[in-house]
């Protein structure tokens, strides 16, 4: 026998009509939030990347503030330490000089610096023979 079916029951199952109705909403539903996924997931992208630059940007200006800030004071040290060494070879050529003197001094020879110290002694000589002549006449 064959069952038949009255209208209560045909509405309790959607027919063709109803579900071909359902079926572009749900289609555009789902599409929705495929775009509104993938526009998010573009959004995290351009934002990582944005970050990434921005964070890349402030190493570089720290990196070359520490860079600068390290040439500053090797430039002081180098100056310093330049000074010192500038020093240390009037120094070197001083004694440079009073070993030269002594050495010519020694050996009998006689050189510019040596001619000079001997006529300041001939000078101071002089001097005080002037002064014990001056001492005789008074």
């Amino acid at each position: 026998m064959p069952v038949l079916q009255t209208e209560n029951q045909s509405s309790s199952y959607p027919s063709r009509e109803a579900s071909a109705r359902k079926g572009p909403k749900a289609r555009w539903f789902w599409l929705f939030w495929i775009i509104l996924i993938g526009a998010g997931v573009a959004a995290a992208y351009y934002y990582s990347n944005h970050l990434q630059q921005e964070m890349i940007t402030r190493l570089q200006q720290d990196t070359q503030k520490e860079m600068a800030a390290l040439k500053a004071q090797y430039d002081s040290r180098f100056s310093e330490i330049s000074s010192q060494m500038n020093q240390i070879d009037s120094k070197v050529q001083a004694f440079n000089e009073l070993l030269t003197f002594t050495k010519d001094q020694a050996s009998g020879k006689t050189d510019n610096s040596n001619k000079l110290y001997s006529q300041l002694n001939d000078v101071k000589q002089q001097l005080s023979n002037l002064e014990k002549k001056l001492e005789l006449l008074k």
